[in-house]
């Protein structure tokens, strides 16, 4: 007899398995990412690797379930377009950036799916910080309007409390991946960033060599210890309530596109 996978993927779940990790725990976990520069010594996908890390260590130690990834992500508007310009110049970034309507939109979709699948809670973990969650909350809050499941978005800065200063492949970034995937990192490429001909700063902090696994770790356990304590405080126990259609899904977007306070106010432009 098949055993039970001991998977908290969605992707990987029989339907068997998904329903007793959903009946253990109803909630689902989303991470979002962005292939973006993170200097010659990392991958561009370190927002995404991050991502993924947190909540299946979050699954597999709180329970519920890890929704495929979402690896793009907002940029090349708002702040971020003289950002790129600065830090990266010239070079091209190979970027996965879209707008912020394309994002939120594919987001409330998705935020449909989890409803329909049964899930009575969503935790949002980004490794892609700088404002841009704060669109992706406006989609969040109006979908838990409509529907009243309640949706959590936080980038891995905003879940240590301010016990850490989040930055961009500087000391805090770099170390993540570090103590994560040490083999994805090469502080041996840092003398790049000053090599003529080498391809431009790419978007390196100033003190990414200071960085450590050490270091790292510790950032690592605070945020899995937050998400954690925020699934103790969510109420999972909720009356069943029928699928939304694709309908009922477009009116939440009608809704949201005509708020008076604004739309994506943030990072569009």
């Amino acid at each position: 007899m098949p055993a039970q996978l001991t998977t908290v993927r969605w992707e990987h779940l029989r339907p068997d398995d998904f329903m007793s990790r959903l009946d253990s725990c109803p909630l689902v976990y989303l991470p979002i990412g962005l292939c973006e520069p993170h200097g010659h010594i990392a991958p561009f996908g370190l927002d995404t690797l991050k991502a993924d890390y947190y909540c299946e260590e979050a699954a597999r130690r709180f329970g519920g379930i890890v929704a495929p990834t979402q690896g793009y992500h907002i940029h090349e508007c708002g702040f971020h377009r003289p950002w790129l310009e600065e830090v990266v110049g010239e070079t091209n970034p190979r970027l996965g950036g879209m707008p912020p309507e394309v994002v939120c939109y594919h987001f409330l979709y998705q935020l449909r799916a989890f409803h329909n699948a049964g899930f009575h809670a969503v935790i949002v973990v980004s490794g892609h910080a700088g404002g841009s969650q704060n669109d992706l909350r406006k989609t969040a809050a109006a979908f838990t309007r409509a529907t009243s499941l309640p949706v959590t978005v936080k980038t891995d800065p905003e879940w240590t409390g301010g016990q850490y200063q989040g930055d961009h492949a500087g000391r805090y970034e770099i170390s993540q991946l570090l103590a994560i995937h040490p083999e994805s990192i090469d502080l041996s490429l840092l003398e790049r960033q000053h090599a003529s001909g080498s391809g431009g700063r790419l978007a390196l902090g100033d003190d990414a060599g200071d960085a450590s696994a050490a270091f790292g770790h510790a950032i690592n356990e605070v945020i899995i210890s937050a998400i954690g304590e925020e699934v103790e405080q969510l109420s999972l126990v909720q009356e069943e309530v029928g699928a939304l259609n694709y309908e009922q899904t477009e009116a939440i977007w009608h809704d949201l596109k005509n708020d008076e306070a604004g739309w994506f106010s943030h990072t569009r432009g």
